[in-house]
């Protein structure tokens, strides 16, 4: 069995989104109904682009009408840039098509592994104003190995299932044996069911994509909206391609800059402070199963995490839901401060044994549907993808020292980020990527967006990103959750929109 569902899994604004429309959407978007016969651009390689890229650069795109009142089609990129006549994979692209537009929005909604398609047809409808869908045709996409964008591919649904009910707990020596002989387990099914891609799904080779997504589409530049990893993709895009770059907003910014063991342990710290502030709302609230002061409630909380850990919970469904399940559902509503009460109420339920409303939101992070279908390969991607992205250290003294450290500077979640690198411990390919600065020198004007108070991509992540950035301003939203437009306030959505269209940066140092 895989160790990849018994080690903490973090959403991203995809799934953050699609959780904040449950509660907040009353009707259905206004949809325009796309027209094939629109004209579009005719794809050209760019000057620069010389050999065996240049087919690809010059592929005609045929758009059909797919599900969702939208198009889809398919584009062929190299697996290997670097021997790119040797094999070809497919991406896949869906598109909502406003008359008269002549450009083309790319979206892409974090992960690494979620579907930008998805997105598309489920939240971005009613996060753009009608002004940018009267201005951009949007483009949903997944990246290679995501979704239907030649996938990642390791487990079976039944041993998903199976893998998120054992009860693994990283921290104990005994278990963590046992977690380093699945990854192995996990490691051989993925390169087996995957096959070369496996040491191709890179966010470099992601972002050369890009490219050929935006010069098939016929345009000289890319605008793009990325959310979270999006970020990382979209810096990267524009670090390779900086002449390029179009209107590029990256909201919610990851700092390509920082190691694994960073990464792990500012998110730590980033949710130890969601929970402080959560707490807080929840006592000062009408329902809430804690009391006394925060202190005390924040005690009582790791109390009930400790039982979990040794008794763990059973669904109405019969599943076992251990504490890595059960924490990986409790994180969702964390990321947007509109769910904090549907956080509280899930939590009274879960202290009072009723653990489905904790189960459906680990479930929603797992594109798990109420059949137990998985609809999406996320959590594979998102390993496969990280796993090249970042060298992880998984010698056995330092996860511990790490392990350690993440306990202290976060004393109730602290554990649960522990131990990461047993994910890419046995992986069959080593990782090509590394931590460092992306500049882009020479692009036009990059618009950061960050919020304060965001646990899953600190503040100072988007304020490193846009100091690195030679040409990028900072738009701050103060406030919590993860991500900004779309789901703070009027002021963020009119700086974004108004850049997206016109091209015009926010000044420098505004907050909203």
């Amino acid at each position: 069995m895989p160790a990849r569902s018994s080690l903490l899994r973090l959403a991203s604004a995809g799934a953050v989104l699609s959780l904040a429309l449950v509660s907040c959407v009353g009707g259905e978007p206004t949809n325009s109904t796309p027209d094939s016969s629109v004209s579009q651009n005719q794809p050209s390689a760019s000057p620069e682009v010389q050999g065996d890229l240049v087919t690809y650069y010059e592929q005609d795109i045929q758009w059909e009408p797919c599900e969702n009142g939208v198009e889809c089609a398919t584009v062929q990129v190299p697996l290997d840039y670097a021997n790119p006549e040797d094999q070809n994979i497919d991406l896949a692209l869906n598109r909502r098509v406003s008359e008269g537009a002549k450009r083309n929005l790319l979206i892409n909604p974090g992960g690494p592994g979620i579907s930008g398609m998805e997105m598309l047809t489920e939240t971005a409808p009613y996060i753009f104003s009608d002004k940018v869908k009267r201005e951009f045709n949007t483009v949903g996409f997944d990246p290679r190995g995501v979704g239907e964008s030649s996938p990642v591919q390791c487990e079976t649904d039944e041993e998903k299932d199976q893998s998120r009910q054992e009860n693994l707990r990283a921290w104990v020596p005994e278990d963590r044996e046992e977690l380093v002989e699945q990854s192995k387990d996990y490691a051989k099914d993925c390169a087996q069911n995957t096959g070369d891609l496996l040491g191709h799904v890179d966010t470099v080779s992601a972002a050369k994509d890009l490219d050929i997504i935006r010069a098939v589409l016929g345009n000289e530049k890319l605008d793009y909206l990325g959310f979270s990893y999006g970020t990382f993709l979209g810096a990267t895009y524009a670090d390779l391609f900086p002449q390029r770059v179009g209107s590029l907003v990256l909201d919610g910014a990851m700092d390509p800059t920082i190691t694994t063991a960073e990464l792990d342990k500012e998110q730590a710290i980033g949710f130890e402070g969601e929970i402080d502030a959560w707490l807080q709302s929840c006592l000062d609230g009408e329902q809430c199963p804690f009391d006394g002061t925060l202190e005390e409630a924040k005690m009582q909380l790791q109390l009930f995490f400790a039982q979990i850990e040794n008794e763990p919970l059973v669904s109405s469904d019969g599943r076992t839901v251990p504490i890595i399940d059960f924490v990986n559902g409790f994180i969702i509503p964390l990321y947007d401060n509109s769910s904090w009460p549907m956080l509280s109420t899930a939590m009274t339920e879960a202290m009072s044994g009723n653990v489905d409303p904790i189960l459906y939101f680990s479930d929603l992070s797992s594109s798990r549907d109420q059949d137990g279908v998985y609809t999406s390969n996320a959590d594979e991607a998102f390993v496969a993808i990280n796993c090249l992205d970042r060298p992880m250290d998984s010698d056995p003294e330092t996860m511990q020292a790490q392990a350690t450290e993440l306990m202290r500077v976060a004393p109730t979640l602290g554990k649960y980020f522990s131990y990461y690198a047993l994910n890419c411990k046995e992986w069959e390919y080593p990782a090509t990527g590394t931590p460092q600065k992306l500049e882009a020198k020479g692009s036009d004007k990059i618009l950061v967006v960050g919020t304060t108070e965001d646990p899953a991509t600190p503040y100072k992540w988007s304020q490193s990103l846009a100091d690195q950035l030679s040409n990028a301003t900072l738009l701050t939203y103060e406030g919590h959750g993860h991500t900004a437009y779309g789901r703070s306030n009027d002021c963020i959505d009119h700086a974004v929109e108004s850049y997206l269209i016109e091209g015009k940066a926010p000044k420098e140092g505004t907050q909203c």
